[in-house]
């Protein structure tokens, strides 16, 4: 296993061994939390355990902290143009700002910048074993893991350690959800998933078709309405595509605003839909599709250009695809398009492969597990999950105070068993609510929440959790 650049980090082999149930050592590494992942999520999980006097060990497959946001490792969805879909106020960490002088919607580079000094800072490197993966994460007597590591790729052997608690923050935005199509093994164009999409050179001077209309789906549009012969946008139902400015702000700090003022959902909604009708108009009249439901019942689509090229005729908005056929495609409608590159910008599901996935009550093994507050595991008090969230503006925040509620539930079970159980049960009748209103029952978004109203139930947890 890779040793530390920072001096002074435990190493787990000099710690008390053990024996596994299968008889295998085990290093005993007492309360010490594992953090696996070292993205957003898991660098402010290591950062608030660490605040709250836990010794943590952070696993990290890459070389380097970032998660998605560092383009170079392999599982990062981000290309050359990313940039934030939310801006900058809604997105920083609450207790480490990002400069004042960066732009509302910062670039990916910058993200990354900023999580290097955030680690920097905090002085989490000397927690974080970088190039190893966690293999397995097994439950144990009195509330303890097991998890299992090796190097990145499967090389030297594996080590086993026993842990006082887990946090998984691996991320949702890596393993990329693949549409089937009636032919799709028969078609003779390229064919890509937008998670190796890189640059938009990738387009230029082909037909190409874009099959998806979430942020990465549209952004990929708008590049090839500039660097492709030709472009079609397949989409399988209608979307309102939210300008990233509204009345000279960032629209979600105008969308914050409302909240703030616990103005109603409905009138929210008439709200943007009268923005909408007096801005852009009818977008069924540029040959979109009419949405299928109502402003803030999906993760919103936060796009200013698609509208614009499909207004100039560089994207041709077509329906969803019925099959493929060796030199063409057959879209719902009969039409055949003949495109060279096909990309498929169709999201992505949460694996949790080195977990039984019915410890986190996903019965089925869909990716889909039965949380309370998209975190904390009814069954497992001892485990949690950080990121897992699709919020209507930052998740940075959001992952903030998941950390700290699971930080400050370990220290209850120590300085307080009673209250800890007590609020153990609340979670488990609690696993499974939701804090969006009505949203779509999808893989895509069944695990959005509205900021204002997450912020204010994890707000209660605290309470509920450090009350008398």
């Amino acid at each position: 296993m890779p040793t530390s650049t920072e001096p002074g980090r435990p190493d787990p082999e000099t710690t008390t061994l053990a024996r596994g149930p299968d008889g295998r050592p085990v290093s005993d590494r007492g309360d010490t939390v594992c953090v696996i992942g070292a993205g957003a999520s898991g660098l402010t999980a290591v950062k608030n355990l660490a605040e709250h006097g836990f010794g943590v060990d952070c696993y990290e497959r890459e070389t380097g902290v970032g998660g998605a946001w560092n383009w170079r490792h392999d599982r990062s969805p981000v290309y050359a143009s990313t940039h934030l879909i939310s801006s900058r106020p809604f997105t920083q960490f609450p207790d480490f700002p990002m400069p004042d002088d960066w732009p509302d919607y910062p670039h990916h580079g910058q993200l990354l910048s900023y999580f290097e000094r955030y680690a920097d800072h905090f002085d989490l490197r000397r927690h974080i074993w970088f190039g190893t993966e966690v293999v397995r994460v097994e439950p144990v007597g009195d509330d303890r893991w097991d998890v299992t590591t090796r190097s990145t790729g499967g090389y030297g052997p594996e080590r086993t350690s026993r842990y006082g608690a887990v946090v998984i923050a691996n991320g949702h935005n890596w393993s990329p959800k693949l549409p089937r199509y009636e032919g799709l093994e028969q078609f003779r164009g390229e064919v890509m998933h937008a998670s190796s999409y890189k640059d938009s050179a990738q387009l230029r001077g082909k037909r190409v078709l874009v099959v998806g209309a979430g942020n990465t789906g549209c952004d990929i549009a708008v590049e090839a309405a500039q660097q492709a012969s030709r472009c079609w946008h397949s989409t399988r139902r209608g979307y309102w595509y939210a300008p990233k400015y509204v009345f000279g702000r960032p629209a979600d700090q105008v969308n914050d605003l409302l909240l703030a003022l616990r103005v109603p959902l409905r009138v929210r909604q008439w709200l943007y839909h009268r923005t909408l009708r007096l801005t852009v108009g009818d977008l069924t009249r540029f040959g979109l599709p009419k949405p299928d439901h109502r402003v803030y019942e999906t993760h919103p689509i936060a796009n200013s250009l698609l509208v614009y090229h499909v207004g100039h005729g560089a994207i041709t908005p077509v329906p969803d695809v019925a099959r493929f056929h060796p030199h063409s495609v057959e879209l719902t409608d009969g039409r055949q398009l003949d495109p060279e590159l096909v990309v498929f910008a169709t999201g992505y599901l949460p694996r949790f492969e080195f977990l039984d996935g019915k410890l986190l009550g996903d019965d089925e093994g869909v990716g889909r597990p039965r949380l309370w507050l998209n975190a904390l595991v009814p069954d497992h008090p001892t485990l949690a999950v950080t990121g897992l969230v699709q919020p209507d503006s930052g998740i940075f925040p959001l992952a903030h105070w998941q950390a700290v509620l699971f930080a400050r539930l370990l220290r209850a079970r120590v300085s307080r068993p009673e209250r800890a159980a007590a609020f153990a049960a609340r979670v488990r009748a609690g696993a499974g609510e939701r804090y969006s209103g009505q949203v779509k029952d999808s893989t895509r978004h069944w695990f959005e929440v509205g900021h204002a109203d997450y912020l204010r139930a994890l707000e209660r947890a605290l309470r509920e959790l450090e009350s008398k």
